[in-house]
């Protein structure tokens, strides 16, 4: 079977996904890239065309565990039409747990037929200089490997006639998924002192939660706790300030400061 094209499907507030669906295409060397980003808040609802006639590579990170429900929405208005996919998701070198399951059962129910799957590791969310988790990961070496991943795709597919002779994937995971809640209502705050209302912090929200004026509002009932405005804030003013979030954020630096590698099913 010949794949010619591949469509980049990612949910990346952080960028983290982005570059490694980018590592495994770069791998992969089709002839025809492109990509749908779903990150932007104008895409949680847009009718999307049909996939047809390429690859897909599917990837969204991990929160706790799961799927981020803003990125499972997002890609449900997608559909597979029998495209092949390969599904990523992205985790903070704690566990992906039940996340690439998930993710399968997802695309699957789409119409896409799912060949290959991969966890990642990227910089978590609430890393920092203080409690670095993961601190600057995808690395060269997460890269390099991404693409080695794309090139036994390509290998993989290269020996098959037709997707019905493609096995189902397994991957790890349980159902039901494990469930996720964390503290409603919560979202990172504007240090005003080193505010200087660039609006750089409401570009990058995938949920358009920040609007910038003489100040900076943030409607906690909307944000996901990607940290994209915390990463991206030019100055350092949009900082956490939950004990959730400080405790979960110790006990990870903590906990998950052994170097994690990358996991695939093929």
């Amino acid at each position: 079977m010949d794949i010619n094209s591949a469509r980049l499907i990612f949910f990346s507030p952080t960028e983290t996904t982005a570059r490694i669906v980018d590592g495994i295409a770069q791998g992969i060397r089709p002839d025809i890239v492109n990509s749908i980003d779903l990150t932007p808040p104008e895409n949680r609802s847009r009718d999307f065309e049909e996939m047809r006639d390429e690859l897909a590579i599917i990837g969204t990170p991990v929160y706790g565990g799961r799927i981020p429900r803003e990125a499972a929405h997002r890609l449900r208005q997608i559909k597979g039409n029998n495209t092949p996919a390969v599904i990523i998701v992205v985790y903070g070198n704690r566990e992906y747990e039940d996340a690439l399951l998930e993710l399968r059962d997802i695309v699957t129910d789409l119409g896409f037929v799912p060949i290959a799957g991969g966890a990642f590791i990227g910089e978590h969310s609430y890393d920092s200089e203080n409690t670095p988790i993961a601190t600057g990961r995808p690395d060269p070496q997460d890269i390099e490997k991404a693409k080695q991943f794309g090139e036994s795709i390509q290998e993989k597919i290269g020996k098959i006639r037709t997707l019905d002779d493609m096995p189902p994937l397994n991957v790890p995971g349980d159902f039901p998924y494990k469930k996720w809640d964390p503290p409603s209502d919560m979202a990172p705050i504007t240090v005003e002192a080193l505010c200087t209302l660039c609006g750089e912090c409401a570009t990058v929200c995938p949920t358009a939660a920040i609007t910038v004026g003489d100040a900076v509002v943030t409607d906690p009932k909307e944000c996901i706790y990607c940290s994209a405005c915390v990463k991206k804030c030019p100055t350092g003013a949009r900082v956490w300030d939950s004990p959730w979030i400080e405790q979960v954020t110790k006990r990870l630096s903590a906990n998950c400061r052994e170097r994690k590698e990358p996991q695939i099913y093929l």
